[in-house]
């Protein structure tokens, strides 16, 4: 929206801020933000003990196609997701801790983009959503018990394509907002 139409944004980002779910929508996500790694590490703990001892490295059963950059997405999720959690914490301190006027909130997002390093930051941010969305859709089916040989190609594919989609959208759009804000 900000691409295209700064004052709807602006009205949008207005009337957020001002809604009266929003501290208990930040609080649930806050909760959310907790209790997921948290669980995380508990099943990585809990596959360990089942596997017990390997020896040499572990290696996907699937091959072909984009399996090799599964597995590396697999391997990347503690590191995609404190790239996350950083851009979280980063991205809050500076736009929701110290809330721009009204009527200013992209040009206070537009200021932090065309710093390098936080534009950086905004992007690596996006790759880290695909990479970890890529994971964790097929590792949820699985541990729910929704993924079996019937479903499973759909499965992975479907979600394989909305965490690349999604991903590239939180990539390109800090330099969007700079191409839009530029003019």
């Amino acid at each position: 929206m900000a691409c295209w139409d700064a004052s709807a944004f602006e009205r949008t980002a207005a009337a957020l801020h001002q809604a009266p779910w929003l501290p208990a929508a930040e609080l649930g996500l806050l909760l959310l933000l907790l209790v997921h790694p948290v669980q995380a590490l508990t099943r990585v703990a809990a596959n360990r003990a089942a596997r017990g001892a390997v020896v040499g490295p572990l290696r996907s059963r699937r091959e072909g196609g984009a399996e090799p950059w599964l597995t590396l997405a697999g391997r990347l999720m503690p590191w995609s997701g404190s790239l996350l959690l950083l851009f979280l914490v980063v991205h809050l301190a500076q736009l929701r801790l110290h809330r721009p006027l009204a009527g200013q909130e992209l040009a206070a997002v537009l200021a932090v983009l065309r710093q390098p390093h936080w534009l950086a930051l905004y992007g690596a941010a996006g790759v880290a959503v695909a990479l970890h969305l890529a994971h964790g859709q097929e590792s949820a089916h699985r541990r729910l018990g929704l993924l079996d040989p019937r479903n499973a190609q759909a499965i992975r594919q479907a979600g394989r394509g909305l965490a690349l989609l999604i991903g590239a959208g939180f990539t390109l759009l800090p330099f969007a907002l700079l191409q839009g804000g530029a003019r």
